[in-house]
């Protein structure tokens, strides 16, 4: 009784010490750029809801950057969420948006440009703390 009870756990430990099939690290991989994806998802909107509240004028870039800089510090599939998102709105497309707002919203293509540099600084790994304005509250 006793050898079949170590051959037992013997077969326990050689089996989970061994590699997991190909398969099965591609779903793995795969469910983790989904679940960094919707992470970075997630921190664009917090970033844009705390826009937002703060409602603070000339905040917007400092927004762009943080939002950018935490879905890309979660990984490949928070950094590909941080570029597809169009920021704020949470659809497909960053850089359309800002197209759509140089030429149509008025703002201008001198403010788009510096939104896409502030986006591209945060998804780079910049620090976001470059384009907050002095007197916006700690909060954020």
């Amino acid at each position: 009784m006793r050898l079949w009870v170590c051959i037992a756990l013997l077969s326990v430990v050689l089996c989970a010490s061994a590699d997991r099939p190909a398969v099965v690290q591609a779903m793995v991989r795969a469910g983790q750029f989904v679940r960094d994806a919707v992470g970075g998802a997630r921190d664009m909107l917090r970033a844009y809801q705390d826009m937002r509240e703060a409602n603070y004028k000339g905040a917007d870039k400092y927004f762009h950057a943080r939002g950018n800089y935490d879905a890309a510090r979660r990984g490949p599939g928070g950094a590909w969420a941080a570029k597809v998102i169009r920021w704020p709105f949470l659809l497909p497309r960053s850089d359309a948006r800002e197209n759509w707002q140089s030429g149509v919203s008025g703002r201008g293509a001198e403010d788009t440009r510096a939104d896409q540099e502030a986006n591209a600084w945060g998804r780079s790994g910049g620090d976001p703390n470059r384009y907050r304005p002095a007197g916006l509250p700690r909060k954020y």
